[in-house]
């Protein structure tokens, strides 16, 4: 599964991103994907996922982050809403398919205080 993540950049606190992450695979047919994130001298950390239909989410971003499948354009996408400068980091689109995970290349999302 080959997936194109987009949508990172610069916000102020409190403000507003949408990543998209494209999937060569019709994204009903993947059982997992998901958001990751991985911040300077951090490790990497899942962010929100969804499993056969089902989400989950970090503690750190339950109410403000929503993940939702788009079929008209077949991708998986987050919204990212009331932005903390603690959120700030290197975004990576996930999938688990047939057993074996694959990952996007990451995408910078940088809030500023």
């Amino acid at each position: 599964v080959q997936l194109q993540a987009s949508g990172g950049g610069l916000v102020q606190a409190g403000g507003s991103l949408r990543l998209s992450c494209a999937a060569s695979k019709n994204i009903f047919s993947i059982d997992h994907m998901g958001w990751y994130r991985q911040a300077t001298g951090k490790q990497r950390e899942l962010v929100a996922g969804i499993t056969f239909g089902t989400t989950n989410y970090a503690d750190s971003v339950k109410g403000r982050f929503a993940i939702f499948r788009d079929s008209a354009n077949n991708t998986v996408n987050l919204q990212m809403n009331s932005l903390k400068p603690e959120d700030t980091a290197v975004y990576y689109c996930e999938s688990i398919y047939r057993g074996f995970q694959y990952w996007g290349q990451g995408t910078q999302v940088t809030v500023s205080s």
